[in-house]
């Protein structure tokens, strides 16, 4: 089976990665999805089948985005590391349900991560523990578990 043209790829699936980068790194989803399709057309000519390509993008959106969340620690000053121990705020995607978003930043990464792959990225658990390096069960966990906790906050509040 050929593959398509690159161009095709992109304009098919655009939104979604731009989606999902600027889900999982919010104020720098830009950068997060440029840097995930520059990766794609590198490693695009080496590709030996036309399947599931859109789960091959997220998965590299994803990919993309955690590495831009550890450089950002790396360049973290010395000085600062105490810093870390905050519980990490990240400004809310710019969505109608902003509050929820926001919310949804709240979360452990790995259940954030799970949550925007599921529900942003609308894949599949087995495509979301391929991202997330994962099995599909716990994949299931890391989304149930999330769905839990924001049940309560939401619950909980005034």
């Amino acid at each position: 089976m050929s593959l398509p043209p690159f161009q095709h790829l992109v304009d098919e699936h655009w939104r979604d990665v731009a989606r999902l980068a600027h889900g999982l790194a919010p104020g720098h989803g830009d950068d997060v999805a440029q840097q995930a399709w520059a990766q794609a057309l590198a490693a695009y000519p080496r590709l030996t089948h036309a399947r599931n390509l859109r789960s091959w993008l997220l998965t590299i959106t994803h990919r993309c985005a955690m590495d831009h969340h550890r450089s950002a620690r790396r360049t973290t000053p010395h000085e600062d590391l105490s810093l870390l121990d905050e519980a990490p705020t990240h400004p809310a995607p710019e969505v109608p349900d902003g509050d929820l978003w926001a919310r949804v930043a709240a979360l452990p990464q790995r259940q954030r991560d799970a949550v925007v792959l599921r529900f942003v990225g609308d894949l599949d658990h087995r495509a979301v523990a391929a991202a997330l390096g994962t099995s599909p069960g716990m994949s299931r966990r890391l989304v149930s578990d999330a769905i839990a906790t924001l049940r309560l906050d939401l619950r909980d509040q005034p």
